[in-house]
């Protein structure tokens, strides 16, 4: 398999992220206002950047995300395996007290290394990775794209990362994110690098 240059960026802000509420991939939420302006940020930073194409989930908050540099005729593909992980029960609600203190219990035994426990009616990080390496396996094996842009979500990127990087999986949250925040991967056509970490410097003038 070629090198390739891989720009990672989470989605924009949306409401459901302003107000608290669990979104995962059965919430399709559009930006919000300030999400729009990250967004915009984001291009005006990276615009000269020669993608050859661009990734997204199916959910349009990632597509409303990188939707400038499409607008520049650049390749689009939208792969369900980029999805946000499900929450199952929990998506569209508020995270009160005891919704915090679900996600945080799941969140300690991912930590303990308890991967393949779902969320109720939801996924796994297990299953998050299993319905990712295809989608994976098909960004890098297309020989014509060197430098591509990847735009999804907070966790899956956590879980994303892990698998690129091999690390276990129990390491996820290792990786912080925050919206529209960028990760740049070099691959070398056998293993991946980091060469930025949750880089928000091109946010600096976003109110």
């Amino acid at each position: 398999m070629n090198s390739k240059k891989i720009y990672i960026v989470r989605h924009g802000q949306t409401d459901f992220n302003l107000r608290n509420i669990v979104q995962g991939s059965g919430v399709d939420s559009s930006l919000n206002e300030r999400g729009q302006a990250q967004a915009k940020a984001f291009f005006e930073t990276y615009k000269e950047v020669a993608f050859d194409k661009i990734y997204t989930s199916v959910l349009q908050r990632t597509v409303q995300s990188v939707q400038s540099f499409i607008d520049l005729g650049i390749p689009h593909e939208k792969l369900v395996g980029l999805n946000e992980i499900s929450w199952g029960t929990k998506e569209g609600h508020p995270i009160t007290p005891e919704e915090d203190e679900y996600y945080h219990y799941m969140l300690k035994q991912w930590q303990l290394g308890n991967t393949s426990l779902c969320i109720e009616k939801g996924e796994s990080p297990d299953d998050v990775v299993k319905r990712m390496k295809p989608a994976v396996e098909h960004i890098l094996q297309q020989t014509t794209e060197q430098t591509v842009l990847i735009c999804m979500h907070g966790r899956a990127i956590r879980i994303l990362l892990c698998h690129l990087l091999n690390y276990p999986l129990k390491s996820m949250d290792m990786f912080e994110h925050q919206n529209l925040c960028l990760y740049q991967l070099t691959y070398t056509g056998s293993m991946f690098s980091v060469e930025c970490y949750n880089d928000v410097r091109h946010l600096r003038l976003v109110p």
